[in-house]
Formats: structure tokens, C-alpha cells, sequence
């Protein structure tokens, strides 16, 4: 086990600061570094992608639990796998496509492990259908503050309060997972321009249900009768017959493709409204009015920003913050509000979706609920964003919505009560699970958690 003391950021790049990085590599060397976390605890970490707060820890201890990593059973006959917390969604792929199973729920990046997906209960493309992650594990293995090693099974409140519980029940060292069935590792999609908000909403209203995989990138620069003006994606796991008759004779096998890296110092100003107003137009424009059956990498359809290393350069030295929020069905005049605000303000935003999620999902902190979600990158420079985001945190709030935690780096403690209604089971569950505050991070600091 190694141990060094390292300045920690999220995936946005703000707000670093600095902890003892602990690398433990058995389950053995885990439960000796909660042990030892100190005075100020300790929080685990997976491979870096939330992008707030969430797996830092100012003063205290980080442990990077990417060296705990073994895949140890794969039933190929019902769609099952045990493997470590800190098993990468990309190895998972890799290894799982070609005896025919997919991961049943994928982000926008491969680049998550396990343990962080159950961790942020993190959804995709398919909340619509297939709920957020915790809904497809079947266990997990928990060490806890008291150094115990619990195997916590759906249904319990321990379950729920880890899941979407952001680390702070304990480490999550393994996992039972239940597959998604595949026969190909190509996607058939479907591409739809949309003129405007309102039109999107009715688009996405009307036939989402009958796509597995549904996603819809929004131009925030277009104003006036463009205002929300989108590309519409959707599609599903292509079958054997879409392939021609060599293709059908190969095991399906996770292709990937990689462009090169951001340079790490970038000229700063790249992302103006000039010219991300530039990329919107011609993202938009070079979109098909309507297109079906295209066939798609797996890569290529969720985690298009995965083949460029570390895109989130690109935002430059201040970083970035992803705002995403979800407010329910019958609320669509708030998120009306909220493009129009967001549009008129000229947010150089590139990086803008708005997907439609099905039931909640248990987790008493887990994020989705029925409704719509809008996730957007902006600039953590741009003048007047924070005055700007907490009058849009008022708003959701206000509307019976919630901010994303997994991405959140700024949103005020007196909000998330009414966020997260099972706010107060999760304190009591942490409190009595964790009296001497073991877990903690910094994201738990700021909010009172």
C-alpha cells in the first residue's frame, strides 16, 4: 500500500485541494487505511470523474481504490458478474461484450468505476426504461467505519442510503451485478432535428418510449423562436441480423478510438460565445433532419468524449462546472424558464443535454425522479455564473426539483432538504453507522451531510 500527499480536484478542475492519497491494493490494506484515516476521515475514490467535491477530502484521506480491480465471476448463462469496486465500466466492456452482456447502465463516460457508479447511482441514456445503476445490483460487499465487512442486499436501508450516498456509508469493495443481453457491439440510431424547445419536448414525449437509448443535445446560444433548438438521438442495440453475413460469425468486441490528448496549457479564452456559438450552428446544421437505422459504435454513441484525453482541458485554467438538474413531469415551464435564462445570459456552453427520466429510483440520495433533466458545462470563470446558479438552484427547489450531487460543486446547504426529502433518514442512518465521522469529504463539509 502507498501513500503520498497530493493536491485533488474533480473532473471540473475547481476548487482543488490537498489530501494523503492512499492506494491500498487487498481488501486487507483497505480496512487498514480507514483505520488510519486521522482526525480528518477519509473518503473513497474511484478514477476521477465526478466533477465537483465528491471525492476529495481537504486535510484528511483519499483512498484510490483503482488497484482493487479483479473481474472474479462471470455467470455467461444469466448475465451476472462479481467483481471489485474499483473494475473500470470500460474493462467491464471489454470483457462482457463478447459473451454477449452490456453494462446495464453507462454514463457519458466509460471512465467510471463500479464503486463510483453505485456510489453516485449514476444513470444514462436509459433512465427512461431501465432506471439508474442501483436498480441492476443485486449486492455489494461494505466495509464500514467499525472495520466490519457487510454484505448489503437490495431492499435494506443500508442499501439505500449507499446508493447515490456519494462514499460516506463506507468503501464498497465488491459488487454483483445483473447484465444487459446484447448480440452485436454496434448501435442502430436514429437522428431528428428539433426547431425549438416545445418541439423537442413533443418529440421526446410521444416516442421515447419505444428507444432503450434516448439523449438530446441543446444549442444554448439560439434565441428567439430557435430557443432550445436540438439534435435528437436515439437508438438501441443493433441486432445480428443488421450485420452482413461475415460480421455475424465474429464474437462481438468493444471497439474504441482515441484522438490526441488536450495539451495540458491551453491559451485561455478558446471557449467564447463567438466560438462556441460557431460550433452550436454547425453542430446543428450538419445534423440530418431525420435519419434511421444508422449503425454506431458502442463508443462512438455514449462516451464521444472518451477518445479525447483530457478534454476537460480544454475549458482552460479555471475549469469547468456541469450544472445538471431535474424537475418533474408538469413542471415544463420551469425548464422553459431556465433555457430561456441560461440562452439569453449567452452561456458559451457546448456541452448541453436534456433527457427524460422514468421512476425514482430507491436511493435516498440517488438523483433521478419522473421528469426532465438538463445537464450543461459551462466555463467556472464566466462572469455572474454563481449569482446565476443558485437563482437557478431557487428555481428548482422551487419546483420540487434537485440538483445532481455527483456534479455539483457550489450548491448551498440550506437547499438540499428540500432537494432530497430523505435527507434526515440519511444523516440518522450515517450517524448511527459512523459516530466518530470516519467518512467524510469535503462535498459532505459544504453540505452538511
Amino acid at each position: 500500500m502507498s501513500a503520498e500527499t497530493v493536491s485533488v480536484t474533480g473532473w471540473g478542475r475547481t476548487a482543488p485541494t490537498t489530501a494523503r492519497l492512499i492506494r491500498p491494493r487487498t481488501y486487507e490494506e483497505a480496512a487498514a487505511a480507514v483505520r488510519d484515516c486521522g482526525p480528518r476521515g477519509g473518503i473513497a475514490r474511484g478514477l476521477g470523474r465526478a466533477y465537483g467535491d465528491a471525492a476529495q477530502n481537504a486535510g484528511g484521506a483519499v483512498l484510490d481504490m483503482t488497484g482493487l480491480d479483479r473481474v472474479h465471476v462471470i455467470d455467461a448463462a444469466n448475465g451476472i458478474v462479481l467483481c471489485d469496486a474499483g473494475v473500470s465500466l470500460h474493462r467491464l466492456m471489454r470483457v462482457l461484450l463478447p459473451l454477449g452482456w452490456f453494462v446495464p447502465v453507462t454514463p457519458g463516460t466509460r471512465q467510471v468505476t463500479v464503486g463510483g457508479a453505485i456510489g453516485a447511482d449514476i444513470h444514462g441514456k436509459n433512465h427512461h426504461v431501465c432506471g439508474a445503476f442501483s436498480r441492476h445490483v443485486l449486492s455489494f460487499e461494505l466495509l464500514t467505519a467499525d472495520g466490519e465487512i457487510r454484505t448489503v442486499g437490495r431492499g435494506t436501508p443500508l442499501f439505500d442510503a449507499t446508493t447515490g450516498g456519494m462514499g460516506l456509508t463506507g468503501v464498497i469493495l465488491t459488487a454483483t451485478v445483473q447484465l444487459q443481453p446484447v448480440e452485436t457491439a454496434l448501435m442502430s440510431v436514429d437522428t431528428e432535428r428539433a426547431r425549438d424547445l416545445d418541439d423537442l419536448m413533443a418529440r421526446l414525449s410521444a416516442s421515447d418510449h419505444q428507444y432503450r437509448y434516448s439523449v438530446a443535445w441543446i444549442d444554448l446560444l439560439a434565441r428567439g423562436a430557435a430557443t432550445g433548438r436540438a439534435v435528437l438521438t436515439r437508438g438501441d442495440h443493433a441486432p445480428l441480423e443488421a450485420l452482413g453475413t461475415r460480421a455475424r460469425r465474429e464474437p462481438p468486441a468493444f471497439r474504441t478510438s482515441r484522438l490526441p490528448a488536450v495539451p495540458a496549457h491551453l491559451p485561455e479564452g478558446l471557449l467564447t460565445r463567438t466560438t462556441v456559438g460557431l460550433f452550436n450552428e454547425l453542430w446543428y446544421r450538419k445534423a440530418p433532419h431525420a435519419r434511421t437505422g444508422r449503425l454506431q459504435s458502442i463508443s462512438a454513441f455514449f462516451h464521444p468524449l472518451d477518445g479525447v484525453p483530457h478534454w476537460n482541458r480544454v475549458y482552460g485554467r479555471g475549469g469547468l462546472v456541469q450544472y445538471q438538474f431535474v424537475v418533474g413531469y408538469g413542471q415544463e415551464e420551469t425548464l422553459r424558464r431556465i433555457v430561456r435564462r441560461v440562452s439569453e445570459r449567452r452561456c458559451p456552453s457546448f456541452l448541453a443535454v436534456l433527457k427524460r427520466f422514468g421512476d425514482a429510483d430507491p436511493g435516498w440520495l440517488s438523483f433521478p425522479v419522473p421528469g426532465w433533466t438538463l445537464a450543461l458545462d459551462i466555463p467556472a470563470g464566466l462572469p455572474g455564473l454563481g449569482a446565476l446558479l443558485d437563482e437557478l438552484d431557487e428555481e428548482v427547489a422551487a419546483a420540487g426539483g434537485r440538483v445532481y450531487l455527483a456534479k455539483d460543486s457550489r450548491l448551498r446547504p440550506e437547499l438540499l432538504a428540500a432537494m432530497y426529502p430523505r435527507l434526515d433518514d440519511f444523516r440518522a442512518l450515517r450517524a448511527e453507522l459512523d459516530p466518530r465521522a470516519v467518512f467524510v469529504s469535503d462535498l459532505s463539509r459544504r453540505l452538511s451531510l
